[in-house]
């Protein structure tokens, strides 16, 4: 018979490994495999850079949290461990967000820090301590597939719904995670930590970025990729130069305040050219997009889609916004998407997350980035940048 995480062994012979960010989700997700008699260990991985002096309160695995997350493992009872992951998660997700932000886009770390370091070093050691799951916090949900392999779903609670952040997660990783808060409410699981008497039941939740101090990410970049803070121009679609600006790294697509100009018309930011250093801008019809291209796709549905191939699904482009209709096709380029009502402020850099169009849409297909247009990738400015859009 199948435990609770659908394992066929009992639970005091299921080794889970929580991954204890020190919050009240993953500290919950721990105190309910304990009280269902699972052999629990609690991992902590410090994530800090020093040279971003990101120790503040409420980051992501820094300091406090740290502490917060070893009073709970031990009013729980359960060993546990603090893993020293600074160098690699400053290769893996800080040194990729400024990366990202020099080459005109805009990232989403926390996909990076669960694809590159979460859900792969610390799958590792999971596997290296014997673990039969790995269990987090996500509001994210994952059930048993009829091959045998297991499906990635939204969960109950859809304003904590994280599967946005969780698209690349692998068919083999997702073989070994388990994500006990699917099925709740956050205010269920809070109402849980009470009953279990933890400290965090009231802790607020991280808003920033955990290694962004205040929000500011322009000074990590900048020290990182100086050239993302040299100025350039503010170009019109129409062609025409109307200001300047101090680094396209203070730029997103879709942004409208901030751009320093006077115009006779609300201007929206449309593009980024890094190799030029321009800030394309335009009016709010030109934010939207109808056909995106994907790269570094993670697929998660039953068949892949072969070249001339296309399936409806659904598609969200932002974390914010909530899934769409759309068309997944595949062509010999890779994978594109046409987004039948289209989206405003499509930014290069973010995911393209697809649900399944037969399931409401609940089940996770898997997702890439979204790519740069080739028109804005282009250094000099020969006609009209509407006409190149």
């Amino acid at each position: 018979m199948l435990n609770s995480l659908d394992i066929d062994k009992p639970p005091h012979a299921t080794r889970v490994v929580v991954a204890m960010s020190g919050g009240v989700d993953s500290s919950v997700v721990a105190a309910l495999m304990a009280e269902q008699g699972y052999d629990v260990v609690g991992v902590t991985l410090q994530l800090y850079d020093h040279g971003a002096a990101i120790h503040r309160k409420g980051a992501c695995c820094a300091g406090q949290d740290i502490n917060d997350a070893r009073r709970v493992a031990e009013r729980l009872g359960i060993p546990h461990y603090v893993l020293d992951y600074e160098e690699r998660f400053k290769a893996a997700v800080i040194d990729r967000f400024a990366q990202s932000y020099a080459a005109g886009e805009t990232p989403i770390p926390c996909v990076d820090c669960n694809r590159h370091v979460k859900f792969t070093d610390l799958l590792d050691t999971a596997r290296d301590l014997g673990a039969d799951a790995l269990a987090t916090g996500h509001y994210v949900s994952s059930r048993p597939l009829a091959d045998g392999r297991r499906g990635l779903y939204r969960p109950v609670d859809a304003d904590r719904d994280q599967s946005y952040f969780l698209f690349a997660t692998t068919p083999t990783q997702l073989d070994l995670l388990r994500f006990p808060l699917g099925t709740m409410t956050k205010p269920e699981t809070r109402e849980h930590a009470r009953r279990f008497g933890l400290s965090v039941a009231d802790k607020a939740d991280s808003q920033d970025i955990c290694f962004v101090p205040s929000g500011k990410y322009t000074a990590i970049v900048e020290r990182l990729k100086p050239e993302a803070a040299e100025p350039g121009d503010i170009v019109h679609i129409d062609g025409r130069v109307v200001g300047r600006h101090d680094g396209i790294m203070r730029f997103t697509v879709g942004q409208r305040r901030g751009l320093g100009i006077a115009a006779r018309e609300p201007l929206y930011v449309v593009g980024l050219d890094a190799a030029g250093r321009r800030v394309l801008v335009g009016p709010k019809e030109a934010l939207t997009t109808r056909a995106i291209g994907l790269r570094d796709v993670n697929w998660l549905g039953d068949r892949p889609l072969q070249a001339g191939e296309a399936m409806d699904c659904f598609a969200k482009v932002r974390s914010t916004r909530p899934p769409k209709a759309a068309v997944l096709r595949a062509t010999e380029a890779g994978m594109e998407i046409e987004l039948l009502d289209g989206e405003e402020g499509v930014a290069p850099g973010q995911a393209c997350v697809l649900y399944d169009a037969a399931d409401g849409p609940s089940r996770v297909l898997g997702g890439g980035f979204i790519k740069r247009p080739e028109a804005q990738a282009r250094p000099a400015i020969s006609t009209p940048l509407h006409a190149a859009l």
